[in-house]
């Protein structure tokens, strides 16, 4: 199975950064996209897509850092189902998507400004890379590999 999201738009809130007991940041925000078509009748209209999107590890606090209300950004990632019981006790259910990759397009006023837009990525590692991360730092050793040119398939 085959689960990618990529979506470009504006973030709709301010990020909130959490810590998890482990001391994994989770960044949670949403983003807004817009779609322009024609109706049958040729009248042209615009929809507008409100999602939720979440963010791990150090793209959650570079996010934090870096992004606030109306900024554009790119964003990878997979969609995730959530279910919780509200505060009444209903069931709920949304989608969200859990960023892999984000990029920071230009800056928030630049289209007001006619400015160059400059982009950055951070690409996020996932919960198990973040985790191997942080047990290779504390060993400091790099493995060799014995491998002849020959050998390399391209």
């Amino acid at each position: 199975m085959y689960n990618r999201v990529v979506l470009l738009g504006r973030l709709t809130r301010d990020i909130e950064l959490r810590y998890t007991q482990n001391g994994l940041a989770i960044a949670k925000t949403a983003i807004a996209t817009n779609r322009k078509y024609k109706t049958q009748s040729g009248e042209q209209k615009e929809e507008t897509c409100f999602i939720d999107i979440t963010l791990f590890g150090r793209a959650a606090e570079i996010a934090n850092q870096y992004l606030s209300k109306g900024r554009q950004v790119l964003v990878e990632g997979r969609l995730v189902y959530e279910q919780w019981t509200d505060k009444t006790g209903q069931k709920r259910s949304k989608h969200s998507v859990a960023v892999d990759n984000l990029q920071m397009i230009g800056s928030r006023d630049s289209a007001s400004q006619n400015m160059d837009t400059k982009s950055s990525n951070y690409t996020s590692p996932t919960y198990n890379q973040e985790k191997s991360m942080q047990k290779t730092q504390t060993k400091q050793e790099i493995p060799e590999i014995d491998i002849e040119d020959d050998e390399i398939p391209f």
